[in-house]
């Protein structure tokens, strides 16, 4: 290389913007050398790569060198556009680089067209990558094999993503980051959470990424233990002050139903984003507890954090789990005339929840009416069950009809209204709920709860015979509704809506969380509290049965279901039996 070349080389390297690269690019020309391979792979390096680069600039230059590019070369294009927004340009010069006669694709390039084709969600296009890779053979190298995973998690296949991982022949810690952050993605939680003793296994230490998808994993199962487990890692290896994983240990903890350590880990941040107010108000509207949410909205006001969208839904939840109509309506006028943020969909579902539940049912249905959203289901479906809650008929219909003709209609909404019309002792509307579930073979969401005891989560479903010791679980339940009842229990069979909905029986004692009840009293000490996390809103005779639980046994029962938190203790439940 002549000394002009590696002055111009050392001068690209140095290059930070597009206009010192216009200049150097100009004394390229000026001294002839726009056809030297290392200069001109420089330059194209710095246009498509670089974030002060400029891909059109890039192609600019790649069509106007006259010799074969270099591997090198179509790289840069291939990773360029492969972040970019037009990821498929990314496979297209993948493709044209496979006809070039002088370059062939090496790990480098199989990476970046994997992070194209990930952007892509193409199955077909991961499956020819992962054939040619094998032909290349670079099946067993690290960085590839890390880009397979991800590709296939991105298209669904965790199947085949999971065997990619396996064999793996020397696995780093960007593998294990990205295989668990793809189980995690796909909603297998467990799956997750068990990867993490793998890695201890084989010697691997966790880092910030991983304590994030793993916490991530504990806040959707309510796995406080483990939860409990990962933030004393998170001590050892000193990455607590990480505002990531602060955010993803309150997010847990609110998650996992201790609020109190969510605080305590707020409160011991020394550095706070948005996100970590936004999991506080979350937490604390989850939890039913609207005025400590309107409380902290003012602290994050007050201490210059700009509230955002997420904020707000917190806020809107706490006021409407707790019946707080006015400081609800208030905050959300204030979303538009104080902040200038536009109420979404979900903003407006809380609204209709939070006049559902007061009562005020013509309110409700007021504001689907003004939110412009009037076609989307969740609304209707949100009036549906505040008429259901508080009987009535007229508005129930009206609910119903608009789901039909938006065909938006599912097993769930035919059982409340089934539950309406059996309250208002309507048989004819009964049996044409009845009718239609039949006509339209529809099944309802089957109800399960799980519970974490020790390290492990064991889950259960209605009339469960599924769990290893399911004979000595229904034997203790039998005891624990014996002593429910005496301390005040009553069975509730006023909501049950007929035998082709028998799983949803509120006269069942065998309900998911009874039995996630029974098998925690027998496995764990007198005076422990149950953490038990339902798919399914609680219906009024297991939230009653766990009231009178939590007395006869002196227990705190903890239950997350789809709505909110329930915390049981003394007979009494944080509701205040208005959910």
């Amino acid at each position: 290389m002549c000394e002009k070349a590696r002055v111009i080389v050392r001068m690209l390297q140095g290059c930070n913007s597009m206009n010192k690269l216009h200049k150097i690019h100009s004394h390229v020309i000026v001294n002839g050398l726009q056809h030297h391979p290392s200069i001109f792979n420089n330059l194209l390096r710095f246009c498509a790569v670089s974030v002060t680069g400029d891909l059109p600039y890039a192609l600019l230059l790649f069509h106007n060198f006259d010799s074969d590019p270099s591997t090198s070369a179509w790289n840069s294009l291939v990773r360029g556009f492969s972040v970019s927004s037009s990821p498929l340009s990314s496979l297209l010069f993948y493709n044209r680089m496979l006809l070039s006669s002088s370059s062939r694709p090496d790990i480098f390039t199989f990476s970046f067209a994997l992070k194209a084709c990930e952007k892509l969600r193409s199955i077909p296009k991961c499956l020819e990558l992962h054939g040619s890779i094998i032909r290349s053979g670079f099946p067993a190298d690290a960085i590839v094999s890390t880009g397979l995973v991800r590709c296939y998690s991105a298209n669904g296949s965790i199947e085949i993503a999971s065997k990619v991982f396996d064999e793996i022949p020397v696995r780093d810690l960007v593998s294990w980051n990205a295989m668990i952050s793809c189980l995690s993605h796909a909603g297998l939680h467990h799956h997750a959470l068990s990867m993490q003793k793998r890695m201890e296994n084989e010697g691997v230490r966790v880092d910030a990424y991983t304590l994030v998808a793993l916490l991530s994993s504990c806040a959707h199962v309510s796995a406080l233990n483990m939860g409990v487990t990962l933030h004393k890692l998170a001590c050892d290896i000193d990455c607590e002050s990480s505002v990531y994983v602060s955010n993803a240990l309150i997010d847990m903890y609110a998650k996992s139903g201790s609020l109190e350590n969510a605080v305590t880990v707020f409160n011991g941040m020394r550095k706070r984003d948005v996100l970590t107010w936004n999991s506080m108000m979350i937490g604390y509207g989850v939890h039913g507890h609207g005025v400590e949410a309107i409380s902290f909205f003012r602290k994050m006001v007050t201490s210059g954090v700009r509230p955002n969208a997420i904020t707000f839904l917190g806020l809107l939840l706490g006021c409407s789990h707790q019946g707080l109509v006015k400081e609800g309506a208030e905050h959300f006028q204030m979303m538009s005339s104080r902040f200038r943020l536009s109420p979404s969909v979900k903003h407006y579902g809380c609204m209709v929840d939070l006049y559902g539940r007061a009562g005020q049912l013509d309110k409700a249905l007021e504001m689907i009416h003004a939110s412009g959203c009037g076609e989307d289901p969740v609304l209707w479906r949100t009036l549906l069950g505040s008429c259901k809650i508080h009987g009535n008929l007229k508005l129930g219909e009206v609910a119903m009809k608009s789901l039909v003709q938006l065909k938006a209609f599912n097993a769930g909404d035919y059982v409340l209204m089934t539950s309406i019309y059996s309250a208002a002792d309507d048989a004819q509307g009964f049996a044409s709920m009845r009718k239609m579930i039949r006509r339209n073979d529809l099944k309802t969401t089957p109800g399960w709860s799980w519970i974490e005891i020790g390290d492990q989560v064991h889950k259960f479903v209605v009339d469960d015979k599924m769990h290893l010791e399911f004979e000595l679980i229904y034997s203790e339940l039998q005891g624990v509704v014996r002593r429910a009842m005496v301390a005040g229990y009553k069975p509730e069979d006023s909501n049950v809506t007929g035998p082709v909905l028998s799983d949803r029986c509120l006269g069942s004692a065998f309900h998911s969380e009874k039995l996630a009840i029974a098998y925690g009293l027998m496995r764990t000490p007198a005076g422990t509290s149950l953490r038990i996390t339902k798919n399914l809103r609680v219906c009024r005779d297991c939230h009653s049965f766990t009231k009178f639980v939590s007395k006869a046994f002196d227990r705190e029962i903890i239950v997350r279901d789809r709505v909110r938190f329930h915390h049981f203790a003394g007979g009494l439940c944080s509701c205040n039996d208005y959910w």
